[in-house]
C-alpha cells in the first residue's frame, strides 16, 4: 500500500509533536514537585527542563489548559456538552445569578462602583457571586481549598460549585476588562502550578465569567458578562527565574558598601 509522503511526514509530526508536549509537562510536574527539595544541586530536572524553556518553540506557545491542570493536579477538564440539559440547567442558573450581581454591582449604593482602582471590585465580585449563588436552591458555592483544607483567596480559580442533584463541580474565575481589550493579546490568564496551593482538586468543568465595565457619570459601570469554557483553551509558558530581596542580600553575598 502507497503512502503519502506529506501524510506521512504529518503523522509523524503530530506524533513529535504529542511526545514532546507530554515531555514537558512531565517535566513541569516533576520541577513542581520535586524541585524545591534539590535546590542546590544542579540536578537531571534543570538540565532538562531549562533547554525546553529556551526553546520557546511551539509547544511552549499553545498548551492544552487541561494538559497541564492533569500534569499539575491529576484531574480533568470536563467540557459543558450544549446537549445535555443538567449542562444547560446549571449554565441557565449561573447566567441568573449574574444578572443579579450586575444589577446590584451598578446600583446607585454600590460600593463598587466608587473604587478608585477597578482592580479592586475583583474580590467583590468574588463574594457577591459566592453569596447568590449559594444562596440558589440547588447549589452550594465557596471558595475552593487547597489540599491540605486551606481557603486560599490568591491565583486560579477563584470559586468552587457544586450541583447538589447531579454532583457536578464548576470552578468558577471571574474577570473583568472593557470592551476595547476584550479582543487584546495582553496576558490576563495565570495559572502558577504549586503543590502547595493548588486548588484544583475535582475533576471539573472550568468557567471564565468575563464581565465588561467602563464607565458613566456615576462610577464605574458594569455592562455585560459572558461565561467561557475553557476545556478547550490554550496557554502558553513563560520561562521566568525570581529571586527575593532576601535572596539577593545575603551577607556572605555582600561584597562592597558605603558609604
Amino acid at each position: 500500500m502507497k503512502v503519502n509522503a506529506s501524510n506521512a511526514h504529518e503523522s509523524s509530526f503530530r506524533q513529535n509533536t504529542c511526545v514532546a508536549r507530554r515531555l514537558l509537562l512531565a517535566c513541569v510536574f516533576v520541577a513542581v514537585h520535586f524541585l524545591p527539595l534539590q535546590a542546590e544541586e544542579k540536578t537531571p530536572v534543570v538540565q532538562t527542563l531549562v533547554p525546553w524553556l529556551l526553546q520557546e518553540g511551539q509547544d511552549l506557545k499553545s498548551i492544552p489548559f487541561s494538559d497541564v491542570i492533569a500534569a499539575t493536579s491529576g484531574k480533568k477538564i470536563f467540557p459543558f456538552d450544549p446537549g445535555d440539559a443538567d449542562d444547560q440547567r446549571i449554565l441557565k442558573k449561573i447566567g441568573g445569578v449574574m444578572d443579579e450581581v450586575l444589577r446590584q454591582m451598578n446600583a446607585p449604593e454600590s460600593k463598587v462602583k466608587h473604587t478608585a482602582r477597578i482592580n479592586e471590585a475583583s474580590s467583590h465580585f468574588e463574594n457577591l457571586m459566592q453569596k447568590l449563588l449559594n444562596a440558589e436552591p440547588d447549589f452550594s458555592c465557596d471558595f475552593p481549598r487547597t489540599k491540605a483544607g486551606r481557603i486560599l483567596r490568591s491565583g486560579y480559580p477563584d470559586l468552587r460549585l457544586v450541583d447538589k442533584s447531579t454532583g457536578r463541580i464548576c470552578y468558577l474565575d471571574p474577570k473583568l476588562h472593557t470592551k476595547a481589550n476584550r479582543d487584546s493579546s495582553y496576558r490576563t490568564f495565570y495559572f502558577e502550578p504549586k503543590n502547595e496551593t493548588n486548588k484544583v482538586n475535582d475533576d471539573a468543568r472550568h468557567l471564565i465569567v468575563g464581565i465588561e465595565h467602563g464607565r458613566d457619570a456615576d462610577g464605574w459601570l458594569f455592562t455585560c458578562w459572558e461565561l467561557v469554557d475553557i476545556s478547550h483553551f490554550r496557554v502558553r509558558l513563560k520561562a521566568e527565574f525570581e529571586g527575593s530581596n532576601r535572596d539577593l542580600y545575603r551577607k556572605d553575598a555582600v561584597v562592597g558598601a558605603g558609604p
